[in-house]
């Protein structure tokens, strides 16, 4: 098969990587960059290659399929142009910084029949795939995701970082929306923008009756990225940064001796963990979606729940 013509939208931090796992990839041709600042887009086509478009029309004549990664604030415009243009498309989380503009683009998406992949990268971590098979009817799901302070990010951390762990929760509980969230929301940073929040603490309730609890902040001093999934029978810890996974299983021994009392035993089980770095599987299956390779309406429909939970969350904060 032919390989696709990818056009991507933004040159800072995050495009450039984009950039990179693009040019390299087997499967797809980085035809340019379409960013308004010249010399950050010049300097990613001179390293990994392409043209460099100040704006959109011309580049989307010459891409069978798109990446943005813009600010969010840019996004829904821009999902709206590359929608119009009929072309697919891999919009960096989340969709859009509102619940309403993210159900529209997905209307719109549907309403065209053009595929769009949200970018949940947490999703194609390998300790998150590892973990899938040993994780047992799960009950209480806790995720903790801090970060130093960033001042570039205008967005607060429920759209920036807890959507990754809404995201992975929702599918840990069957894909489900929570019946329940309730949240707790703090603005502490003097450069933050107004109303933007630095930590916020939700707590949430499945349909089955699972629970959930996931923190996000900014203002710490080191990055902590880790899930903890809780069993009647099994504890699963994943370290997302490290991409590791550790099970745990405790139990308790009645003496046999003819003494009083229990000895106790827990299990340890490391597995190894291997695969592909997270944005080269991410982009694996974005070109997937785009060759039919996956069902682009069960595609779409996984990307609500995440952006649900957020919203609900910040309505209750």
């Amino acid at each position: 098969m032919a390989k696709l013509d990818v056009v991507l939208f933004g040159a800072g931090s995050m495009g450039r990587n984009h950039a990179r796992i693009i040019s390299s990839s087997s499967r797809a041709n980085l035809v340019g960059i379409v960013d308004p600042f010249e010399q950050n887009g010049r300097a990613a086509t001179e390293q990994y290659g392409g043209d460099w478009f100040p704006a959109a029309e011309e580049a989307l004549r010459r891409a069978d399929a798109v990446v943005v990664a813009a600010s969010t604030e840019y996004h829904y415009g821009i999902a709206k142009e590359v929608l119009d243009a009929g072309k697919p498309v891999l919009i960096e989380k989340p969709i859009c910084p509102s619940l309403e503009q993210t159900e529209e683009i997905l209307a719109v998406s549907e309403q065209r029949g053009v595929p769009v992949q949200c970018g949940f990268l947490e999703r194609y971590n390998a300790g998150v795939v590892a973990a899938q098979s040993l994780i047992e009817e799960p009950m209480y799901v806790r995720a903790e995701r801090h970060s130093p302070y960033w001042s570039r990010i205008k967005t607060g951390v429920a759209w920036d970082l807890l959507v990754h762990d809404a995201d992975l929760i929702s599918r840990i509980f069957g894909s489900e929306s929570p019946t329940a969230v309730n949240a707790e929301l703090g603005r502490f940073h003097p450069e933050s923008v107004a109303g933007a929040e630095d930590v916020i603490d939700a707590s949430l309730r499945f349909p089955g009756g699972g629970i959930a609890s996931a923190s996000a902040s900014r203002i710490g001093q080191r990055k902590v990225r880790k899930l903890t999934v809780q069993s009647l029978d099994s504890m699963v810890e994943i370290d997302l940064l490290l991409r590791s996974v550790t099970k745990y299983r405790h139990t308790n021994i009645e003496s046999s001796d003819g003494r009083a009392g229990f000895k106790q035993m827990t299990e340890i089980e490391v597995p190894e963990v291997s695969g592909l770095e997270p944005l080269v599987a991410q982009f694996e299956h974005f070109a997937d979606l785009v060759e039919g390779r996956v069902d682009m309406d069960e595609e779409r429909r996984s990307i609500l729940p995440a952006h649900r939970i957020i919203d609900a969350a910040l309505q209750q904060g």
